[in-house]
């Protein structure tokens, strides 16, 4: 099955996509650091089940604008490109799922527009709702290290670390945080004497599921457009809090799937274990919480054919409604 591409206007920015296949449109939000090519798999399985497979480069990333104005980069910007990509697809409503950054993406995109996204499946991120403070006054620091997101909030430091060697990034990136690697420490907190790549192992080859091909297609992406447009997306954690204020207690009510690994650095989050068992009281419509054995964050790269068999399971059950 072929994967096509063409570039669309979609809320005011231009937007690279990729899509396969003919019938119900299903868009894929792909997360940091990655691209339309985290959905390979999936494009082609989807097609072949008979929906329309899109997965759009995210704002910020790949083929698709990157704003320059770090503002540009809230939830409210994100859901307002996937209703203009289906707008533009001439499509009335699709379902959506998303995957690390992506998946807030989808969880939002259902709750702000149910008319827009009659479904919506989330990947590594399950929907948090919104707390009563900002959310970086919240994460974890000491005085010799700070929770990832906010290094990452520097602008500039983050950049130059990352974009120092990319393909060690990529590789360290996909690696460290995948049911492959055999690093045991806390990978998420940033030593404040050193940077964010200091505690990814990196082996000097990719992970089991990652071909050497998959981390140069990769590395050529992020060589030619930087890591800024996907850092932008934690420079707004606040402002979209903000922004987001009037949907406070709202439900996410249109039918739903969740699936994580249970190697996911997301999956051991602190609180995460009492929000997962909470989850239908914030998701009435959730049709089920799919654990994966072994799977580490890159959970639909890293399994493949059983994320696909889900995704497509979970379609199937709504085309009989």
């Amino acid at each position: 099955m072929d994967i096509k591409h063409s570039t669309v206007s979609a809320n005011g920015i231009r937007m690279h996509v990729a899509e396969a296949g003919e019938g119900p449109p299903v868009l894929l939000c792909h997360g940091f650091p990655e691209s339309w090519y985290s959905w390979r798999h999936q494009l082609r399985s989807l097609a072949a089940a008979g929906y329309r497979a899109v997965a759009p480069d995210m704002r910020g990333y790949g083929g698709t604008e990157r704003p320059a104005a770090p503002g540009q980069y809230t939830l409210l910007h994100l859901v307002g490109d996937m209703v203009g990509l289906l707008d533009a697809l001439g499509e009335q409503q699709a379902v959506i799922v998303g995957h690390d950054w992506g998946a807030p993406v989808a969880w939002h995109a259902a709750l702000l527009r149910p008319d827009r996204f009659r479904a919506v499946a989330g990947l590594s991120v399950p929907f948090r709702p919104r707390g009563s403070g900002r959310p970086t006054a919240g994460m974890p620091q000491t005085g010799d290290e700070w929770f990832y997101q906010l290094y990452f909030q520097q602008s500039g430091a983050a950049e130059a670390e990352l974009q120092r060697d990319v393909r060690a990034t990529i590789r360290g990136v996909l690696y460290g945080a995948s049911g492959d690697s055999a690093e045991t420490g806390d990978i998420t907190m940033v030593p404040r004497r050193g940077g964010f790549l200091d505690r990814l192992p990196d082996p000097g080859h990719p992970p089991s599921w990652l071909t050497e091909a998959d981390v140069d297609f990769y590395v050529a992406e992020f060589e030619r457009t930087g890591f800024t447009g996907g850092l932008n997306w934690y420079r707004n954690i606040d402002r979209s809090w903000e922004l987001l204020g009037a949907f406070a207690g709202a439900q996410v009510t249109v039918p739903a799937l969740y699936i994580v690994g249970d190697r996911d650095l997301v999956y051991t989050f602190k609180g995460m274990e009492r929000l997962l068992a909470n989850l239908p009281a914030f998701v009435p419509g959730l049709r089920d919480t799919v654990v994966l054995p072994g799977c580490g964050h890159w959970t639909q790269q890293e399994r493949p054919d059983e994320v696909s068999a889900r995704l497509i399971g979970f379609l199937r059950d709504l085309d009989r409604i």
